[in-house]
């Protein structure tokens, strides 16, 4: 009842506005608020390519008629999962001679051979999907340890400046490192050429995979680093292949932080991770409503569009926050709650990142994360804003204190 009765006040109360423009739009990368699957709320970072893969079939088959194009693995794809392996462990990461992570080949066999996700974006592309990777901020502590030689990709061989070569500790930021993940990133200088060139190097060996996504994390909200972010996305506009480019996380983020990032990207959290409670979803109305007071939405962005996201939708089949585990439980949110989110998300044109484990997709959950007045509301509305309640006279209607909409 808390559910219908708050949907009822969504739909009545905070009027959104939309109105169809399809004719004459530009092509531009991000036109629309990207859809997709990420990994994160049914594997946690456990996922390998088997299940990978499989979820991606379904993508393919399920949603991508309806708009959902991206297949996204979620973070540390290139850490061992054994013992003594968890999110903030050291020493289980798969790295390149140049400091660069690589898939971990016990989860990813196809990537042996120094192939990288070669094969499984190639596979995610004749589905006819997108193919999406995590990345972390800056470069790895074991990187910097290993003082791994900086690759120059303009002329190939290790980065030279001021008559010597560069490594991973001339450029690691050591008292910069990701607040959630002490062990594992830092920051790099992007004041140095050779900060510069190995963010470079970075995304042209992730574009030669055939990647098309990537979330970069621990650059945003309590972590802003914001000559990261202007640093990816100058590497990215160089680049032949269009990449989006999703900033996260988005604790405390406010629409003043957003105004100076959004030029440089293309979707960015606006809100801590979202997970299948009322309290989560009920905190993201008065932040949609604030960054729509603002007109950002759908701005000006990395090689088109940038839109607030306000993360993934956790629905269906689930892991839990924090833990190492896959999916193991449906969601716990009642189906008029998850209604009221789905709805939100749609009028507040945020991205629509399904959670769930796709092999274990029920009707009911399929049915409303394709409703297409909703996802019609997602692409196409517009001017959408909060508007306050209008009342009437008894001259106009007969009635007094009658409501309109």
């Amino acid at each position: 009842m808390r559910a219908s009765l708050f949907l009822a006040l969504v739909l009545c109360a905070n009027f959104f506005y939309w109105g169809c423009c399809k004719e004459g739009e530009e092509k531009t990368l991000a036109k629309f608020p990207p859809r997709g699957w990420n990994s994160y709320d049914s594997f946690s970072w456990i996922i390998d390519e088997e299940a990978f893969l499989q979820n991606a079939e379904i993508l393919a088959q399920k949603l991508l008629p309806h708009g959902y194009e991206y297949a996204v693995i979620d973070f540390l794809w290139y850490r061992k999962n054994v013992d003594g392996a968890y999110v903030d462990s050291y020493g289980y990461d798969s790295i390149d001679e140049w400091g660069r992570p690589i898939p971990d080949p016990d989860r990813w066999p196809s990537s042996r051979g120094g192939k990288g996700f070669t094969e499984v974006a190639k596979k995610v592309h004749e589905m006819g999907l997108k193919f999406g990777i995590h990345l972390m901020r800056g470069i790895s502590t074991k990187a910097v340890d290993a003082n791994a030689p900086i690759l120059d990709v303009h002329k190939g061989g290790v980065y030279s400046e001021d008559g010597r070569n560069w490594t991973a500790r001339d450029i690691g930021l050591t008292h910069r490192t990701c607040g959630w993940m002490q062990h594992g990133f830092m920051s790099v200088n992007t004041d140095l050429g050779a900060g510069k060139a190995f963010l470079r190097s970075l995304y042209h060996l992730y574009t030669e995979w055939g990647v098309d996504f990537v979330k970069l994390d621990c650059v945003f909200g309590d972590d802003y680093d914001s000559k990261e972010i202007s640093s990816v996305s100058q590497m990215l506009e160089e680049l032949d292949r269009p990449v989006v480019l999703s900033i996260s996380p988005g604790t405390r983020v406010t629409p003043s932080m957003a105004e100076t990032i959004y030029k440089y990207v293309n979707m960015y959290r606006i809100t801590a991770d979202d997970w299948d409670t009322w309290s989560d979803v009920a905190s993201h109305f008065n932040i949609s409503r604030d960054f729509a007071s603002v007109k950002k939405i759908g701005a000006e962005g990395l090689r088109g569009r940038s839109w607030p996201d306000l993360d993934m939708l956790p629905l269906g089949w689930l892991t839990d926050p924090g833990v190492q585990q896959g999916p193991h439980r449906k969601c716990y949110l009642t189906l008029d709650e998850q209604k009221t989110q789905m709805t939100l998300w749609s009028i507040a044109k945020s991205p629509l990142m399904f959670g769930g484990d796709l092999r274990n997709l029920d009707g009911t959950t399929l049915s409303l994360i394709s409703n297409p007045t909703l996802l019609e509301i997602n692409s196409y509305s517009s001017n959408n804003l909060e508007f306050p309640h209008l009342y009437t006279t008894e001259k106009h209607l007969g009635k007094k204190n009658h409501i309109f909409f």
